[in-house]
């Protein structure tokens, strides 16, 4: 069976559908093709924040900076991980992306001018306006495409509501503190438990479910054809030239004859397990927050034509993850986002000793679990803090007051005792060493400072503060029973290690481009160098880079717009 397209695009994620609709508003005939039963990849159940410099959206609110500031602060953080051509590249492409997304698709975007990159003591770091998230969605603007749209996982979600970070997320960790936030979250509970009971779902979009539903829309109304259910295994060729690929539908292998080409943007290797033994260090205790599909698709199929990896610093886009345990008996990771950088909280070892800045970006975190541990034993750690805390701030999938806290008691993913020796016995930690631990941070804390790791001193750790609390609003004694933890281990949001590529996302074969394939995503080398500088990392170049391979199969990539 043979079927014929101008561009096959392989993912449905941020990178394909940006593909997608780019190239079909280029008037190109497109199908996406998704294994799954549904549309979003992990850019679903994202966040849903894209790092995209120079955007129009933040420069309407008067933000305005050249494209030399952003590249001297990639240098800096990347260092010989810094590809020049590729970053130009981005920097160049990502302000079009975004307005072409918000003139020509159903994205609209609200501005992220408050947000600081994650390196504010390097030069070049911005301090806001460098990144921009999708604006609510209503579902029902779906109709009968709303099927299609991966649904929020139950662990970073409550009770299927999305909730963003930002003034949406303020409101509900203060609901019961302020009456205007408390109204906030009525209104929208309120209208949850209606959808929930009309429609089964959530219909208020947000974060990264927001961002695929507006690209969702947006590709059937450019007449993308979207097909799930179609996995793709292997590409076609004639000599170097790539011209399609077959995909296994209902059991039938079908060609897709594409003549401008194929975009793989099928998610990475975040659940190869293979692929993940040879390169992921200590990766038996690992955990993926990566949809379970994200298997290495692309990346097998392009080494298959002679395609190879790029070089990175690091496979993967870690977070530290806490195991929960459902009584159904089903297992899964929660990513440790909030939390870690509020005052009140620390995380040790084993040994009962701090090993980095808690307040830093969740990607460091990890970086400095897996070098703080020893080849022979398993990386994990404990976030070690006071019951007084987890009702205000929540800890891990514990959500703060009002909502209970007993039931993660008593299933164990949360530990507590009366003191901290009690509560280092109970984790399997060495009492003495978090007694001096605790002793150290306490001494120093009741003023506000943290000599060993110096939390708050920058713009990035204060954001993830409490700025209500001072003087320092990322540092507060832990000195109030009852104590709490909650052990963590190494997670990934997905990987950076995909294929390498040139600066228009042609995947390349011995530094030469292979005709007719293009990568972006999780299946493109990330061109931030296995580095994680901001949030929104991920998903800003994964639009941008798919924009581009769109551009360029449509011959219409200019290369300095």
């Amino acid at each position: 069976m043979t079927e014929s397209c101008d561009l096959l695009v392989i993912g449905s994620g941020a990178a394909g559908l940006s593909a997608a609709v780019t190239a079909a508003h280029h008037g190109l005939r497109v199908i996406v093709a998704e294994k799954d039963a549904v549309l979003g990849g992990t850019t679903a159940w994202s966040g849903g924040w894209i790092w995209a410099p120079g955007n129009p959206v933040c420069a309407r609110s008067g933000i305005v900076e050249s494209v030399a500031a952003c590249e001297t602060y990639l240098r800096a953080v990347l260092g010989p991980y810094f590809d020049p051509a590729r970053v130009a590249g981005f920097l160049t492409h990502a302000p079009g992306m975004v307005a072409f997304l918000e003139t020509h698709t159903a994205l609209v975007f609200e501005p992220g001018s408050h947000i600081p990159d994650t390196y504010g003591h390097l030069p070049g770091a911005g301090m806001g306006g460098r990144s921009v998230i999708a604006a609510p969605y209503d579902g029902r603007a779906l109709g009968p495409l709303l099927p299609l749209l991966r649904k929020p996982l139950r662990e970073t979600s409550f009770w299927g509501l999305t909730i963003q970070a930002g003034a949406d997320l303020r409101a509900f960790m203060s609901m019961t503190r302020q009456p205007r936030a408390f109204l906030h979250v009525a209104r929208r509970m309120t209208r949850h438990l209606w959808d929930l009971a009309r429609h089964g779902r959530a219909m208020q979009l947000r974060n990264g479910s927001a961002l695929v539903a507006r690209l969702i829309r947006s590709a059937a109304d450019l007449g993308v054809e979207l097909r799930t259910h179609s996995p793709a295994i292997r590409l076609t060729q004639q000599g170097a030239l790539i011209t399609g690929a077959v995909l296994r539908i209902n059991g039938a292998e079908v060609t897709i004859q594409a003549t401008r080409g194929v975009v793989l943007a099928s998610g990475g290797f975040p659940h190869d397990s293979y692929r993940r033994a040879a390169q992921f260090p200590q990766n038996a205790t690992h955990r993926s927050l990566a949809v379970p599909t994200a298997t290495g698709d692309g990346l097998r199929m392009a080494e298959a034509v002679g395609a190879r990896q790029g070089a990175v610093a690091s496979p993967g886009a870690w977070c530290p993850v806490s195991v929960v345990r459902w009584p159904d008996g089903r297992e899964a990771p929660f990513p440790h986002i909030i939390e870690r950088g509020k005052p009140g909280l620390i995380a040790v070892l084993p040994s009962g000793q701090r090993f980095c800045n808690e307040g830093l970006g969740y990607h460091d975190f990890v970086t400095a679990l897996l070098a703080a541990t020893p080849p022979d034993q398993p990386p994990e750690a404990w976030l070690i803090t006071t019951r007084a805390f987890q009702r205000r701030y929540g800890l891990g999938i514990s959500r703060p007051f009002p909502v209970p806290l007993r039931p993660w008691l008593r299933r164990g993913y949360l530990t507590s005792a009366r003191t901290p020796e009690a509560l280092a016995t109970a984790c399997g930690i060495d009492p003495a060493g978090l007694r001096a631990t605790l002793d150290q941070w306490n001494l120093h804390a009741a003023r506000g400072d943290d000599p060993a790791f110096h939390r708050g001193t920058t713009a990035y750790m204060r954001l993830q503060g409490d700025a209500a609390h001072t003087p320092n609003p990322c540092v507060a004694p832990i000195d109030r029973a009852p104590y709490l933890a909650v052990r963590v281990i190494p997670g990934s949001f997905g990987t950076f290690a995909g294929l390498a590529t040139d600066a228009a996302a042609r995947v390349l074969c011995a530094g030469a481009p292979i005709p007719g394939l293009y990568a972006a995503g999780g299946d493109m080398a990330s061109v931030m160098g296995g580095f994680y500088p901001a949030g929104g990392i991920n998903l800003g170049p994964a639009l941008t880079f798919g924009h581009i391979a769109a551009l360029h199969a449509a011959c219409k990539l200019d290369p300095a717009p």
